[in-house]
C-alpha cells in the first residue's frame, strides 16, 4: 500500500481547511484544535512534498498543488460517500431536522405540517427555529429553509442551495385599521403605528417610503421595533398599525381576512428562498419526499396570493 494513503485523517482536516480557507474554522468542524489542524497539514505537506497552503491575511489560500489535491479529496470523497448511500438502503421512513427562521417555522411552516404528517406519518420531523445561520453538519441538521437578499449564495461550506421561491414585501395591517382610517394614498401609512425589525437589513421602511414617492416620512415618531417577524406580525393583527412582512408570512392571514394589503406597492428588495442540504446526505430520499411536499405548498400559496393581490 503506498505509504501517502497512511494520511487519510490529515486528508479530512485538509478538505475542511481547504474549503473554509481558514484553519481554526476547519478546526471548529472537525471538533478539534486549530493547533492539531495545523500540525496535521505539516505533516500532509511533509508527504506530499509540497506546500499545500500560503497564508493571505487571515486566509489559507491554496497554492497550485493544493488546489490539484484539494479536487482530487473532493472527488474521492463524494465517491466514498456515494458508495456508503448505495450500501445504506435508505428507507423513507426515519427523522428529518429542519431549521429555519423563528418567523417562517411558527407562521408558515408549523400551520401546514400537520398535512405532511397525514401524508408521511412514517417521517418524524424535527424543527429547530433559529434566528442565526445554523452549520448544518455541526448541528446534525438535514435541511435549512434560508432566506436571503443578495443575488449569489455562499457556497463554500459545501452544501447545496436549491432555489425555491422569491418572496415579496409589503406593508400589512389588519382590516379593521382600514376601515378606520380609510386609506386613500401610500402617505397615510404615516397616520400610524409602524412596526419594524431590530435587525432590518435591506427591507426597511425607508425603502418603501421612496419606492412609494412618500416624502415626508423622515420625521415620523410612531414606531414600535421587536426583534423577529412573528412578533411583528402579531402585533399588525391585534390592530397595531402596519408592519413590512413577506408573501409567505402573511398568505395565510390574507386568505382569511385578518389582515389587509391596502396598497400593492412591493418593496424593492425580496428576499429569496432556498432549501440548503448536504448533497451527500443519507437522508437524501426522506430529503426529497420533504422539499417535494415544501413545494407543492409554496406553488398553493404563490396561487393564492396572485389572485388576493390582483
Amino acid at each position: 500500500m503506498d505509504k501517502r494513503l497512511k494520511q487519510l485523517n490529515n486528508l479530512r482536516s485538509f478538505e475542511s481547511a481547504a474549503r473554509h480557507q481558514s484553519y481554526s474554522k476547519a478546526a471548529k468542524e472537525l471538533f478539534v484544535t486549530q493547533a492539531a489542524v495545523s500540525q496535521q497539514m505539516r505533516q500532509l505537506e511533509a508527504a506530499m512534498g509540497s506546500r499545500l497552503f500560503t497564508r493571505n491575511g487571515r486566509k489559507m489560500e491554496l497554492t497550485e498543488s493544493g488546489v490539484k489535491l484539494y479536487i482530487a479529496t473532493q472527488t474521492a470523497f463524494d465517491a466514498l460517500l456515494k458508495g456508503f448511500n448505495s450500501i445504506q438502503t435508505e428507507e423513507v421512513a426515519g427523522t428529518l431536522t429542519i431549521t429555519s427562521t423563528q418567523a417562517f417555522t411558527s407562521l408558515w411552516l408549523m400551520p401546514r405540517l400537520y398535512k405532511f404528517s397525514i401524508k408521511y406519518p412514517e417521517i418524524k420531523v424535527k424543527i429547530v427555529s433559529s434566528n442565526s445561520i445554523e452549520d448544518l453538519r455541526q448541528g446534525h441538521i438535514d435541511l435549512a429553509i434560508r432566506f436571503i437578499t443578495a443575488n449569489e449564495t455562499d457556497t463554500s461550506d459545501g452544501m447545496a442551495y436549491e432555489f425555491i421561491a422569491e418572496d415579496h414585501v409589503y406593508p400589512a395591517c389588519s382590516p379593521q385599521l382600514v376601515e378606520e382610517y380609510k386609506f386613500k394614498e401610500p402617505k397615510d401609512i404615516l397616520n400610524c403605528w409602524l412596526v419594524s425589525l431590530e435587525n432590518q437589513g435591506r427591507i426597511d421602511w425607508p425603502t418603501w417610503f421612496k419606492e412609494a414617492g412618500v416624502k415626508n416620512y423622515r420625521g415620523h415618531k410612531k414606531w414600535t421595533e421587536v426583534s423577529t417577524g412573528d412578533m411583528a406580525l402579531s402585533a399588525v393583527l391585534s390592530g397595531h398599525g402596519f408592519t413590512l412582512a413577506s408573501q409567505a408570512l402573511f398568505s395565510q392571514y390574507v386568505n382569511t381576512g385578518q389582515l389587509v394589503i391596502p396598497f400593492n406597492i412591493k418593496h424593492p428588495i425580496s428576499f429569496k428562498r432556498y432549501f440548503v442540504f448536504d448533497p451527500n446526505s443519507a437522508k437524501k430520499l426522506r430529503l426529497d419526499v420533504f422539499t417535494a411536499w415544501l413545494k407543492e405548498e409554496t406553488q398553493l400559496d404563490e396561487q393564492k396570493i396572485t389572485t388576493d393581490l390582483g
